[in-house]
């Protein structure tokens, strides 16, 4: 079966499937449709199309986790992911199936096989991964919703790179059944829209009772509003770029000006004390879960998730359980901070990379992005990135930098609902 494959269901799935053609870049999508799939006749989310990140299982189409030889030796799913499933009882429709990052395993965008995703936001800059192309279907207007994973920011980054909602869900909230996992410690369900409305109607439908029978912490839960009071961690502020805290500091002013916020600078730690046994615990998980097959497939990964996989197979279960000890007590301290307020931060150092920049560059640049996401990922928060900063990049035209709002465990729908009031208070 080609990389482009098509199934013919009249329970489900529409009777063909567009041709590989502009405007379907094969760097965005995988698979797609007009529909590729059909939803509800009716619903809360009747009208919108989604784009579904390569990771979730739909019937009848096969797994590609970003990778063409996992994806070649795959079978047709049975089955749908509930994460999918919810979407299309709410009336919404699927669009396709998008690129990710082999095996969520990046940050960057890029993909190793298929090439990197444009960047409609910021032309010439990465998409931001893994999440990078239900994020570019969503930015170019493909698609009204992106669903999407993020384990480390994989939802968060490209919303703020390419100027879009993204919203990592509460750990375990969403259901992963059907999920090809990464580091099931921290891999969370969550969505990407243009726009705040959009992904309200999602969150609203998706974490409700009418939506989901698998869905456990549910909409009763999150509903009330979050105290409009903020705290702005000082080591995350202080690992962004100059321009982008600058741009930041300049809409607390307007925050505080115009809706009389209350906002305290606190301190969370060095960010070093969070990333680095984060990525051991992860990359034990990853190893685990893939390992087998990665040792079964010499040379079928990219060089850059190829080095992260073999970093992974050399972490001993006592340098796993000493970095599980070591991430409690930050858990904790996130927890209790996000109990009477909510985070706020930029959700990365500044706007998205170049494409054209060198390998070590963009290495650098991810480490520096996952300091800044890996302390929500930690605590298991819910953290949202909202299209509230224009920051110059590289001296060129201003390029999107999200803004990210963290707050307790379950609270994740009255979370998106702080983040779009947050956003007209600071409109300039």
């Amino acid at each position: 079966m080609s990389d482009f494959e098509g199934r013919t269901d009249a329970a489900g799935p529409a009777s063909h499937e567009v041709a590989a053609s502009a405007p379907f870049d094969r760097t965005v999508w995988r698979t797609v449709g007009d529909p590729l799939w059909q939803g509800a006749w009716e619903g809360p989310l009747g009208g919108l199309t989604v784009a579904v990140k390569d990771l979730f299982a739909i019937a009848g189409y096969r797994i590609g986790a970003g990778n063409p030889v996992f994806l070649d030796e795959a079978r047709p799913e049975k089955t749908t992911a509930p994460a999918v499933t919810d979407l299309l009882r709410g009336g919404a429709s699927l669009r396709g199936i998008a690129r990710t990052d082999e095996f969520a395993y990046s940050v960057a965008g890029d993909n190793a096989h298929y090439g990197t995703p444009p960047n409609p936001a910021a032309p010439g800059g990465l998409p931001g991964g893994s999440s990078s192309g239900p994020a570019a279907a969503v930015a170019l207007g493909h698609a009204e919703v992106g669903l999407a994973t993020d384990t480390a920011g994989s939802i968060r980054v490209p919303a703020s790179y390419q100027g879009l909602w993204g919203l990592r869900t509460t750990h375990g909230l969403v259901p992963r059944q059907g999920l090809v996992p990464l580091a099931q410690s921290f891999d969370t369900v969550g969505w990407l829209a243009r726009d705040g409305d959009t992904l309200q109607r999602v969150a609203d439908w998706c974490l409700s009772y009418d939506s989901s029978e698998s869905t456990e912490n549910v909409f009763g839960a999150s509903d009330d509003d979050l105290p409009w009071r903020f705290v702005v961690p000082s080591e995350v502020l202080d690992a962004a770029d100059s321009e982008t805290r600058t741009a930041f500091e300049a809409l607390l002013a307007r925050l505080a000006r115009t809706d009389a916020a209350d906002v305290a600078t606190v301190s969370i730690g060095d960010l070093d004390d969070y990333l680095v046994p984060f990525r051991t615990v992860q990359g034990a998980e990853a190893w685990r879960n893939h390992g087998e097959w990665v040792e079964g497939h010499p040379g079928a990964l990219g060089p850059a998730v190829a080095e992260r996989f073999r970093a992974a197979s050399r972490i001993t279960p006592a340098e796993e359980d000493d970095a599980r000890r070591a991430l409690a007590p930050l858990a904790d301290r996130l927890q209790a901070l996000a109990a009477e307020a909510v985070l706020l931060m930029p959700t990365v150092p500044g706007p998205a990379p170049l494409r054209t920049a060198a390998g070590a560059d963009i290495d650098a640049a991810r480490t520096a992005t996952l300091r800044m996401t890996t302390p929500a990922a930690v605590a298991g928060l819910p953290s949202m990135s909202a299209p509230l900063l224009r920051v110059a990049a590289g001296g060129g035209a201003p390029a999107p930098v999200g803004v990210c709002v963290t707050s307790r465990a379950g609270t994740d729908v009255a979370l998106v609902r702080l983040a779009r009031r947050l956003a007209e208070a600071v409109q300039e």
